[in-house]
Order: structure tokens, then C-alpha cells, then sequence
């Protein structure tokens, strides 16, 4: 189990219909250690500034992962945390490893095409 304030995704199932109920949704997918926490840390901050984005995490080790693990961008990733973008419904993008609040934010901005917070 993951100790934050995000959405929990347990399944497969529960990561699609996040998805395709909405339009811009931001997947943390690691584990409690100290690479991933703060991580974890910045998109519960993020979550309380960009309302029309949900923020969702989900555990590495759980096989449902694979959802996301098994994704031809994230295979090659070398660190967790990975954070999937999506928009649409649709995969957008990943990034992987510590992250800062400054690095997060840019994603977001590049693949969600807000240049403000929403």
C-alpha cells in the first residue's frame, strides 16, 4: 500500500477509467522509498493547485502495474518513480526518477497544454 493523499489505483481497470473519465490524469507509479516519496510529496502539493487534473498513484511491485510498466516509452526507463501523462484517454507521455516540483510542473504544462494553473 502507498502511504499518500493521491488517488490509489489498485487494477488495471481502475487506471482505464480514471483515463477515460478524465481528460488529464498524472500516474505515480513506485514505492515507499526515499527515491519515490518526494515525488509522491510534490504531486499531493500539485493536486490542490491544478483541479481539473487528477492525481493518481500506483504501486510498482503490484503485476496491475504492468498496465503502465509495459508501455513502449516506460520500458526503457531506468529509475522509479515513473510518472504517466495522460490526456484524452490516451498515453501521452513518462517520465522516471527523482523529480523536482520545478521539473513536474513543466511536464505537465508541455503535455497537458496548460500554461496555467487549471
Amino acid at each position: 500500500m502507498l502511504y499518500t493523499n493521491l488517488i490509489h489505483l489498485e487494477t488495471a481497470a481502475d487506471l482505464y477509467g480514471i483515463i477515460r473519465e478524465n481528460d488529464r490524469v498524472l500516474v505515480v507509479c513506485g514505492r515507499m522509498d526515499p527515491q519515490c516519496v518526494p515525488v509522491y510529496r510534490i504531486a499531493e502539493e500539485l493536486a490542490k493547485a491544478y483541479g481539473k487534473v487528477k492525481f493518481c498513484d500506483m504501486e510498482f511491485d503490484n503485476p496491475e502495474s504492468l498496465a503502465i510498466r509495459n508501455l513502449i516509452q516506460v520500458i526503457g526507463l531506468m529509475e522509479i518513480p515513473y510518472v504517466a501523462y495522460y490526456m484524452n484517454g490516451e498515453f501521452v507521455d513518462a517520465t522516471s526518477g527523482i523529480q523536482t516540483k520545478d521539473q513536474v510542473i513543466e511536464m505537465m504544462h508541455a503535455t497537458f497544454r496548460i500554461t496555467m494553473n487549471v
